[in-house]
């Protein structure tokens, strides 16, 4: 069976952060490895991660300063672990994008592996959570093919809407991206508690999304509240159209080659759903 390893980032997180390794360490198909990379954590969460340590030799920390909390520092934090791993001559076949407040059946990666092993033209995939009803992989949960990322990225780009950029690569190169209902997780803080929601509107403009998909995807969680709030659903809207790009930076946009992709994938998924 392929193997994997996996990445968690975390800050102030002594709430949750142990249960959340150990649901790793414990799977029936374990990880080669645990990269934790602990973002200037000020509570227990440092004391937490080397008592697991000193038990567990597969399980590496990296620890930043305490620059304050900064969500678009989580992408950077990915590639430290990925640079790590190379380092630690981690030649897996896929990895696994994890968090510090998610806890995992205990097969759930078996679940996954076994399906991404099977069809090779699986890049990305993930397993789901009660009450969703996802069509694309979730960011936590995630598994990506080693051979596709490295290949087409090497590093995950240091750029907003990164997640949702890989999967539509994957289409792009004729690959495929899966969620596999029976592969079980579950977070242990509801989505959203600590940020409005900017992203998932700003990253929606960075890609390049069709306004009337964005209108349906806005009515979609605004009517059933998932997987943002109706509060959530209309922030992400506000910042959709709000949202300014800069020139260069995390915050500036996605190739043009890339948005057009985008928008011609969504023109026909909306005239399919319609009957066109």
């Amino acid at each position: 069976m392929g193997t994997y390893f996996a990445i968690v980032t975390c800050r102030n997180s002594e709430k949750s952060i142990e249960e959340a390794i150990l649901s790793l360490k414990n799977q029936t198909v374990g990880p080669a490895c645990v990269i934790v990379v602990d973002d200037g954590s000020r509570d227990g969460t440092p004391q937490i991660l080397e008592k697991i340590q000193s038990e567990w030799g597969s399980l590496y920390v990296i620890t930043n300063p305490d620059l304050g909390y900064n969500i678009t520092r989580v992408v950077s934090n990915w590639n430290k672990a990925i640079q790590l791993a190379r380092e630690k001559h981690q030649d897996t076949d896929y990895h696994m994008i994890s968090a510090d407040d998610i806890v995992y059946e205990r097969d759930y990666a078996e679940k996954i592996l076994q399906k991404m092993d099977a069809d090779p033209k699986i890049a990305i995939a993930s397993g789901n959570y009660e009450g969703q009803d996802a069509t694309t992989p979730h960011g936590a949960g995630r598994f990506v093919r080693n051979s596709f990322f490295n290949n087409y990225y090497n590093l995950y780009p240091e750029k907003m809407g990164y997640e949702s950029l890989v999967l539509y690569s994957a289409a792009q190169q004729g690959y495929t991206y899966r969620v596999f209902d029976d592969a079980r997780f579950v977070h242990l803080r509801p989505l959203g508690k600590n940020h409005h929601f900017y992203e998932f509107g700003a990253s929606m403009r960075t890609l390049g999304y069709h306004p009337l998909f964005v209108l349906g995807r806005f009515l979609v969680c605004f009517i059933t509240g998932r997987p943002t709030g109706r509060l959530g659903s209309l922030y992400m809207l506000y910042h959709y159209l709000s949202y300014r790009p800069k020139e260069a930076g995390y915050d500036s946009m996605h190739s043009e080659e890339i948005r057009r992709y985008i928008r011609r994938m969504q023109i026909e998924r909306i005239k399919s759903r319609l009957g066109i």
